[in-house]
């Protein structure tokens, strides 16, 4: 259905070749601009309704007063499944500290929330198979778990800003969700309308990027580069993430390109990693409740977990 639409206006009604550059890159932005947005609104929708009863203060009131190791799985699988992305770093991280949860387990939430979700994972599935949204998953919460771990280590409570200890929120009364039929719909809308909302234009900046790749990128250049024959592309594709700004879902398009024109596995599923959690306005939003030491060591030990995990998917492919 969505080849169909992006044939008939591209070849049909505005007549351009298949073989040409602009053909190729408007033919590719048109299939994935209307398939992503299609599966975007569904997924959204359907996850809204079921997570009708979650919001960031039942997260957080599932993982406090667990064991370490157990508050720690929550934490990651809690980021997996739940739609915060880096927005919502400092109202999270000052909500955790005051629950009393370990600054270790909080950084397992913060890596594994903006780079895993499960629209992107089944944006994922739906566009680039299975195999490597698994692949794409295991290797986010791998990093999110050891990343929390190693971060724990450096004590960063010493790092912490100070207002950040001195607020105390107490304990609110929350209201009765309404998980009735129309309860449920009018949440799930709202969950529509602000994901969307939210993201968008980063959606369509990364299908643009995508569909210039897949159309002006010349194949050989890529495959010789990218291809995961250079030790240096996972470390260069980590690096050039940094400066984007994305989520997990706008990146998606942009690895269909990289991954069409030959780059390798490891080095497009690192470029995705970095740029949906490692980017700069992610840095600078999480500056906000921890110092410069902190935000490097935490920066150094995801560039670091991204180029091992793109190294050791190149190694097996």
């Amino acid at each position: 259905m969505f080849t169909t639409l992006a044939n008939l206006i591209t070849y049909q009604l505005l007549g351009l070749s298949s073989s040409s550059h602009l053909g190729q890159a408007l033919h590719f932005f048109i299939e994935d601009a209307s398939k992503i947005f299609f599966m975007l609104l569904a997924v959204i929708y359907v996850m809204g309704w079921l997570r009708a009863m979650l919001s960031p203060e039942r997260v957080r009131d599932y993982v406090r007063g667990r064991p370490t190791w157990m508050a720690r799985m929550l934490a990651v699988l809690l980021g997996a499944v739940t739609p915060f992305c880096s927005c919502s770093s400092v109202p999270l991280f000052i909500g955790f500290v005051e629950a009393g949860i370990p600054l270790g387990v909080t950084f397992s939430f913060l890596i594994a929330s903006p780079m895993i979700n499960e629209v992107a994972v089944v944006l994922l599935i739906g566009i680039l198979g299975w195999q490597l949204a698994a692949l794409y998953v295991a290797a986010g919460l791998v990093v999110a778990w050891f990343g929390g771990m190693l971060m724990e280590r450096f004590r960063p409570e010493r790092w912490v800003e100070d207002y950040v200890w001195q607020i105390r929120m107490g304990e609110t009364t929350q209201t009765q969700p309404d998980t009735s039929f129309a309860g449920r719909h009018r949440y799930a809308l709202g969950e529509v309308r602000e994901i969307v909302g939210r993201i968008w234009k980063w959606v369509l900046a990364g299908i643009a990027i995508g569909a210039l790749f897949h159309g002006y990128a010349p194949q050989a250049w890529v495959s010789e580069h990218l291809g995961g024959h250079s030790w240096w592309s996972v470390p260069f594709a980590v690096l050039i993430g940094v400066p984007l700004y994305s989520n997990a879902t706008g990146v998606i398009p942009v690895a269909q390109a990289m991954l069409g024109k030959g780059v390798a596995l490891g080095t497009t599923l690192a470029f995705m990693m970095s740029i949906a959690a490692l980017s700069l306005p992610e840095m600078l939003i999480l500056r906000k409740v921890i110092r410069w030491p902190a935000l490097a060591i935490y920066s150094a030990i995801l560039a670091a977990s991204f180029t091992l995990v793109g190294w050791g998917f190149n190694l097996i492919g």
